[in-house]
């Protein structure tokens, strides 16, 4: 599933899920997007207490569950300082999956979605365990084969305390059957040195993670002078492809915004990242105009048009319905 660059059309990723119409990271979310058309799910991995990968995009947890009403967890909010930013709240790390599982996900923006609010306080947070066991039931039930692609948030920083992401992650993989070069999994990171090293120790496809300003945090943790600009250039695409195979990338890197948020010309980082043999896909797509450029305000679809018009192999979406509709028009 992960060996096209131009020549088929381009995958569809459900950001969080199919997260425009459900709360973000939960089973609901992940089972509507399989059915809106996605190709491939993608679950946002941090850690509990007991070593257990669950789907937030946060290790802090008061935005995205009922936390906050839980009494009994109130000894536990803190502050900790998670890649250079102080943060006060509850953190995966400090409960374990027995905790963690008496609390009900929420929409994370609901001044935005407001209509998500119905699933508020319905719904589980779901271990990489269950979303692999959803996605199994769910390609067995349509006959089309859903990837997954999981994301290592803040891996120094998991590292640091002794709960690394990385080793139960490939277990988890291994002992699922994803194995090889062609598994239908990508794993992502916006820092560097632990795909550097997932490279030494699996075959699965890898994705360097690429923002439009800054730096990854191991970088700023081993005192490196590159930033994200640096990886982007030619010889940092060659780079990459050392250890990677796709870059996952915010769009306007693709498609830069004037300060009145209106598109420029597009740069020629698809073509670059093509000739060093990578994969690229960008982020994020959303059907609400705060997201949309000036050009399309009211018109998700033609921003759709645009990228794919530029050969992005894939898309990372809230709104994987509008997605694939849009993939299908272009190819």
């Amino acid at each position: 599933m992960t060996t096209t660059l131009q020549d088929a059309s381009p995958i569809i990723i459900a950001h969080r899920g199919a997260s425009g119409y459900r709360p973000e990271h939960t089973l609901a979310a992940y089972e509507l997007a399989i059915a809106l058309g996605a190709d491939y799910i993608e679950p946002d991995l941090v850690s509990t207490k007991d070593g257990i990968l669950i789907a937030r995009h946060e290790n802090e947890i008061s935005e995205t569950t009922n936390v906050t009403i839980h009494t009994e967890f109130a000894h536990l909010q803190t502050t900790k300082i998670i890649d250079g930013e102080s943060k006060t709240g509850w953190f995966t790390e400090d409960f374990t999956l027995k905790e963690l599982k008496t609390l009900r996900a929420k929409e994370r923006i609901p001044q935005l979605r407001s209509q998500n609010t119905t699933y508020d306080g319905l719904l589980e947070i779901p271990t990489l365990q269950e979303i692999i066991d959803l996605v199994k039931v769910k390609s067995g039930e349509i006959n089309r084969t859903i990837g997954i692609y999981p994301e290592t948030k803040h891996p120094t920083y998991f590292q640091s305390i002794g709960l690394a992401l990385e080793p139960p992650l490939l277990a988890t993989l291994t002992a699922n059957g994803y194995q090889g070069a062609n598994a239908p999994v990508f794993i992502q990171s916006f820092e560097v040195g632990n795909l550097q090293d997932l490279s030494t120790k699996t075959d699965l496809p890898l994705v360097q993670l690429l923002n439009n300003s800054g730096k990854p945090y191991d970088f700023v943790v081993s005192g490196c002078d590159r930033t994200y600009a640096d990886l982007i250039t030619a010889s940092g695409l060659k780079e990459i492809a050392k250890y990677a195979q796709a870059i996952g990338i915010h769009k306007n890197l693709l498609v830069p915004r004037d300060n009145n948020g209106k598109l420029q010309s597009p740069t020629s980082l698809v073509i670059d990242a093509h000739a060093a043999g990578l994969l690229v896909h960008a982020w994020t797509f959303c059907n609400e105009d705060c997201f949309l450029p000036l050009d399309f305000q009211g018109n998700p679809q033609g921003e759709y048009e645009l990228f794919f018009s530029l050969s992005v192999d894939g898309v990372f979406s809230d709104y994987p319905d509008t997605a694939a509709c849009h993939r299908t028009l272009q190819w």
